[in-house]
């Protein structure tokens, strides 16, 4: 089945995090590392990332994930061609992750060349609920085998929960926080993120 549609992640896939991370950090009177420390953790357990605040012992701040947006200087220096790249294959080229509505808006205010931009928040759903995919798909308008997903979440829930028809690429990660995580494939996204299967 011909593949008809891209779908991006964010966070570690199109955007680097680590200032966003490291402004967190800072916000809470922490060093970035020990923050980063506590992500890994999460992620490897397979928790939300609001959970890193219970490894790190301290309340969650009340608006920590809502009110601090990406920067265009965070998109990766190969993102905006590689969306570009898919595009000008004639495919659809969808950008859609576990963000906030702030941050969602954010990705729709870069003008970045995809024709459809959404986010967990207006989903009502979050990876890797399997309905977090089924909705992916939905917005590509097309069958289920000719979507790929390409992200560089590593956690196994992430393959599971997939269509199971769809097409997945994950990356081992880009920088950052997701250094510390464990490679679901070892597929390098700054490489390959742009070819189809």
């Amino acid at each position: 089945m011909a593949l008809r549609a891209v779908f991006f992640d964010v966070g570690e896939t199109l955007v680097d995090e680590e200032r966003w991370w490291r402004v967190l950090a800072e916000r809470s009177a922490l060093q970035p590392h020990v923050v980063w420390a506590a992500l890994g953790v999460t992620i490897e357990r397979g928790e939300e990332h609001d959970a890193l605040w219970r490894h790190l012992g301290i309340d969650r701040p009340a608006t920590w994930w809502d009110d601090l947006p990406y920067e265009l200087g965070d998109l990766y220096p190969d993102a905006v061609a590689c969306l570009g790249s898919v595009r000008a294959l004639g495919m659809r080229v969808g950008i859609v992750g576990n963000q906030t509505a702030t941050l969602e808006q954010w990705v729709r205010q870069a003008a970045l060349p995809a024709d459809v931009i959404s986010s967990s928040a207006s989903l009502g759903v979050r990876k890797p609920d399997p309905r977090f995919f089924r909705r992916v798909v939905d917005l590509a308008g097309c069958s289920s085998g000719e979507v790929a997903y390409v992200g560089a979440s590593t956690t196994t829930s992430f393959q599971r929960s997939r269509p199971a028809s769809s097409r997945c690429t994950c990356g081992a990660g880009r920088g950052g926080a997701s250094n510390r995580r464990p490679p679901l494939r070892s597929q390098s996204t700054r490489s390959r993120s742009c070819r189809t299967r």
